[in-house]
């Protein structure tokens, strides 16, 4: 593969990241790419990888998802060769994150994981994100892995009506 290309590929990872403000899973990035067809599955996780290595990207991983925010240094290396993206490419990835930033945020903005705190106890930590600020963030001690499993799948779905019943049962003074 020429340098110039894979390059490309990692510009357009950082190019992605810089447009949105908050982070996006290993999933929504390669889908875009390969939906588009820019590069194979394989090349876009190498261009990934050394992102990260480089510290252009920083990761976080969740459950088993990872999440991905442009870093300071990927913002300077970005302004440096933006040129080098060309101007469709740039409109495809702004029509791209424009037709599906809600569901892109969404997906983001309710993270859930569990661990176990010991035998027969397991915590799930959930939590509702905007903007960087944590709205809820919550830890369920329950008594098997199962049930903390559950929990963190249900908490997208739920996230919101466990907050408005929070509110609305800590705000009630009768």
């Amino acid at each position: 593969m020429h340098s110039d290309t894979f390059m490309l590929y990692k510009l357009m990872i950082l190019y992605i990241l810089s447009r949105v403000n908050f982070p996006l899973t290993n999933a929504q990035i390669t889908a875009f790419i390969l939906e588009k067809e820019y590069t194979n599955y394989f090349n876009l996780q190498r261009a990934i990888s050394e992102l990260i290595d480089d510290s252009y990207v920083q990761v976080t991983t969740i459950r088993n998802s990872s999440l991905y925010r442009i870093s300071e240094s990927g913002l300077e290396t970005l302004s440096l060769f933006d040129n080098m993206i060309s101007a469709g490419i740039k409109e495809d990835i702004e029509i791209y994150l424009q037709e599906n930033k809600y569901d892109l945020l969404e997906e983001v903005s309710t993270p859930a994981e569990y661990y176990q705190i010991k035998k027969g106890e397991y915590a799930a930590h959930l939590r509702v994100i905007e903007r960087d600020t944590p709205f809820i963030d919550l830890t369920l001690i329950v008594t098997t892995e199962d049930e903390a499993a559950r929990m963190c799948n249900n908490w997208k779905d739920k996230s919101s009506e466990v907050y408005s019943y929070l509110l609305s049962s800590l705000l009630d003074t009768m």
